[in-house]
């Protein structure tokens, strides 16, 4: 009788499984992400993580985010109808347009030395984590517009205006809804990042190619973004560092290698040693975690650079997670990202949608990227961007962001898969096709038991 209950929950608990329907790769890799990140969180902070909240504030903190990010995630796969994210995310330009305006009113608080957070009563929002899902999702809903030729407000206004009829040809209207709004959002976020603007400026010109822009239509925006920067750099120069101080910012990132050449030459325990050495600390404290890790770790809580790394549980998980768990966890981390591109590309080829295979593929390409930059920071192998480890470092607008993006991959590969099991139930058995009916399959049988049947008569063996 036990065993039957037994074997009853087990039946349950598979038949759950069985029944989600999105793309269960993809939910392995959410999960084993999100355990990595609650565990990490937990080891990463040091007993006081700042003069304000403890460790176990941090992971409290994190917990609550987890589980907010779990709601996003359920919300977005149950929803049913792909044309529901295609009319949102319509808006997507105009709601990281507003937020990256809001960073320049009362409502801007200064994260990381630059204004690049807004804060909603309680809530703090960080503009480049949602403007860099929000801007996939609106570039993908651009590009499936275009391919259909759906942009409604642009065809109305040239059947209605002759003065305005130049807004039916296909290249004013690839640069009013994709390509203005890419250089217009790259400019918002120069203010306060120059590294998120190279890299979510790049992730946005990856995800127009991928949507079948063709890249000779890309050259004259490119290089009208790059004389765009280097007006930027003009003012820079000219104000005396006062406009757009970010290049500042980013050149002395560059030139940290000779920061630690410098360091070699000051005197200890004088100011312009410990400035120095504030500005090295942090990289250094990486790589040192990294050398330290080896190939198993130190073990769970035996870290000793999270005492040096005031956030190691933000910009320097990854370095983190080698220095307690090692490099053969690290690799296990490098997979799941590069996992997520190999299951995306497949739901790319199962979805008959531009928005849908545009989607996809552009927050595969965001995630997956992203994560590969953080790695190769933590490592030293480029300047300092700020860029966290998606779905595993602390950070509650980055954790909500790709919750989102996780929600809407699970979901449109729910569509696929029914779509694709749709067309099975639909197609003609395999062996029609070869030519093989039951009728030939019944003559065929009667012959083979007339041929037994001789053979036994006969006394011949078979």
């Amino acid at each position: 009788m036990t065993g039957e209950k037994e074997d009853g929950k087990k039946s349950r608990f598979w038949n759950f499984i069985d029944d989600i329907q999105g793309d269960k790769v993809i939910l392995i890799i959410i999960t084993m992400l999100i355990l990595i990140s609650i565990v990490a969180i937990f080891s990463s902070t040091s007993l006081l993580a700042n003069s304000v909240q403890s460790r176990l504030d941090i992971f409290k903190e994190q917990m609550v985010t987890v589980f907010a990010g779990v709601v996003i995630i359920a919300i977005c796969y149950f929803i049913p109808r792909i044309w529901i994210f295609r009319f949102f995310s319509q808006f997507g330009f105009i709601i990281s347009a507003l937020i990256l305006l809001l960073l320049h009113t009362s409502l801007g608080v200064k994260v990381n030395g630059a204004v690049r957070a807004i804060q909603l009563g309680p809530v703090q929002v960080h503009a480049y984590e949602v403007t860099k899902v929000a801007m996939i999702m609106y570039l993908a809903w651009a590009i499936h517009a275009y391919k259909n030729d759906s942009f409604k407000a642009a065809n109305w206004l040239s059947s209605r205006f002759k003065s305005l009829g130049f807004l039916a040809k296909p290249g004013w209207k690839r640069f009013i809804y994709i390509f203005a709004p890419i250089l217009i959002i790259c400019v918002g976020i120069l203010f306060g990042s120059f590294s998120s603007t190279v890299f979510i400026g790049g992730i946005m010109f990856i995800t127009i190619l991928i949507g079948g822009i063709k890249l000779k239509d890309i050259m004259v925006p490119a290089l009208l973004c790059v004389a765009v920067v280097g007006m930027c750099i003009g003012l820079y120069a000219v104000s005396g560092g006062k406009m757009f101080e970010r290049f500042g910012t980013a050149l002395s990132r560059l030139s940290m290698d000779e920061k630690h050449k410098d360091i070699k030459d000051l005197k200890p325990g004088t100011i312009e040693f410990q400035e120095a050495l504030d500005a090295i600390k942090q990289p250094a404290s990486a790589k040192i975690a990294i050398h330290e890790g080896g190939l198993f770790g130190k073990g769970p809580g035996n870290s000793t650079q999270k005492y040096t790394v005031p956030l190691m549980f933000s910009d320097y998980m990854y370095s983190f997670i080698i220095e307690e768990y090692g490099l053969f966890v690290g690799i296990i981390v490098i997979m799941l990202y590069v996992s997520l591109l190999a299951r995306a590309s497949l739901i790319v080829r199962a979805c008959d949608n531009e928005f849908a295979k545009t989607a996809v593929a552009g927050l595969a390409v965001l995630i997956s990227g992203q994560a590969l930059m953080h790695m190769f920071i933590n490592a030293d192998l480029g300047p300092l961007t700020g860029q966290t480890l998606p779905m595993i470092s602390h950070g509650k607008s980055s954790f909500f962001a790709f919750s989102l993006a996780f929600g809407v991959l699970l979901s449109i590969s729910k569509m696929a898969k029914a779509k694709i099991r749709k067309e099975e139930e639909e197609s003609e058995p395999l062996v029609e096709g070869l030519g093989i009916h039951e009728d030939n399959v019944e003559e065929s049988l009667a012959e083979l038991d007339d041929f037994e049947s001789g053979n036994k008569s006969s006394g011949m063996e078979i």
